[in-house]
């Protein structure tokens, strides 16, 4: 079995937040997915739970962070070009989300933009050609 990743994210508005991760390019796999939570597939390894804050609360003991506030984890997500990028934020910021919250990183080999999805979880949309990286390290 291929080693999977399923980032647990608290939403505010549940169906605003299934539309926006749709917007981006997710799936919604309805097998797991109900009133409190949806299961948004990214790739055959990746998946974005989206659950309200209050079912978020009783997997942690933890206070839950307010992401428009404080930063807790950047989520970086490989596009296959510099159009790929553009269009993932402009996907974002079209469904409720913030394009470029910080400035654009073009460095030739290397193109990012970041957004912020409707509850503040930072994204950063990357292209790399790994071919002209290497001469980079």
């Amino acid at each position: 079995m291929s080693k999977m990743i399923f980032i647990n994210l608290p939403v505010t508005n549940l169906a605003a937040a299934t539309r926006f991760y749709e917007a981006i390019g997710c799936e919604k796999n309805e097998q797991f997915s109900d009133h409190q939570s949806s299961s948004m597939v990214w790739s055959d390894t990746i998946t974005f739970h989206l659950l309200t804050r209050d079912y978020f609360a009783t997997f942690t003991p933890k206070a839950i962070a307010d992401a428009h506030a404080t930063s807790e984890v950047l989520l970086a997500m490989s596009r296959d070009s510099r159009a790929e990028v553009d269009a993932i934020v402009g996907a974002a910021a079209a469904t409720g989300g913030k394009a470029d919250m910080r400035e654009r990183m073009d460095l030739g080999w290397l193109y990012n933009r970041a957004f912020e999805d409707p509850d503040g979880h930072v994204f950063e949309a990357v292209w790399v050609d790994m071919s002209a990286a290497s001469a980079h390290k």
